[in-house]
């Protein structure tokens, strides 16, 4: 998901040296959302990981 934030990232910036000002607001948009998605799912499963079930030593 990280990777689809840069690519559209990239796409905005390529955009707005180029003056397409309408597919770069669009592209930066969606690199936002899905930035902060990753930031989301990131932090859920940190603290997934950090309360889940753990197995008893062998």
């Amino acid at each position: 998901m990280l990777y689809w934030a840069l690519v559209f990232f990239i796409i905005s910036i390529v955009a707005a040296v180029l003056g397409f000002t309408g597919i770069a607001a669009a592209a930066a948009g969606i690199a936002r959302i899905l930035f902060f998605l990753f930031i989301v799912v990131f932090i859920f499963f940190l603290i997934a990981g950090l309360f889940g079930r753990r197995r008893p030593p062998i």
